[in-house]
């Protein structure tokens, strides 16, 4: 009897091994599924950490660009500026120096070409540094005479019935005028026939 009894003792110790086994497997089967839903959790914090991380890198990186092109476009809007006061200068100091240089050819319409006073010949000199100046400077003489009349170029004063010449051609010239980069600086002030 005492052998049942060891052997029934034995029996229940393996059952209840075998239970505390299978207890101890369904743990280990729930604790690897708790990390694996703990890996997951973990690794979805992450992912959206790094997701917000990568919004927000986008949205530094976005407004760096704006910024930039926004100072591109400011350095573009300077410069244009810059050269439209400087274009404005220089139209202001031609239309200020047009007459002098109307008064000198006057001068010089009373003299002799073939003349060896010094006085003309300095005149002569004057007056071509001043319209080598001019070139420099890419201020053209608007071409009048012989022309058709151009409101845009010319302002006509007188009228003239001609036979002879073409129907609103430029006859005669009365005081010249000056472009400068393909803006009048002053009208030719003519006389226009027909």
């Amino acid at each position: 009897m005492a052998d049942k009894k060891n052997v029934e003792q034995e029996c229940e110790q393996e059952e209840v091994k075998a239970t505390n086994d299978s207890e101890d497997a369904a743990s280990d089967v729930k604790e690897t599924a708790s990390e694996d839903e703990m890996a997951e959790e973990t690794s979805e914090k992450e992912s959206k950490k790094k997701d917000s991380r990568d919004v927000k890198i986008e949205e530094l990186e976005d407004k760096v660009k704006r910024q930039m092109a926004e100072f591109d476009n400011f350095r573009k809007r300077n410069e244009k500026e810059k050269t439209a006061m400087y274009d404005m200068g220089v139209k202001d100091v031609i239309d200020k120096l047009l007459p002098v240089i109307d008064n000198f050819e006057r001068g010089l319409m009373g003299i002799e070409e073939d003349t060896t006073d010094p006085i003309a010949q300095g005149m002569q000199m004057i007056y071509k540094q001043f319209t080598t100046m001019l070139d420099g400077l890419d201020v053209k003489e608007i071409p009048s005479l012989g022309e058709t009349f151009n409101p845009d170029y010319h302002n006509a004063v007188m009228h003239v019935e001609d036979e002879n010449c073409g129907e609103q051609e430029i006859v005669e010239v009365l005081q010249k005028g000056y472009t400068y980069h393909d803006g009048v600086v002053r009208h030719s002030m003519v006389k226009v026939a027909n």
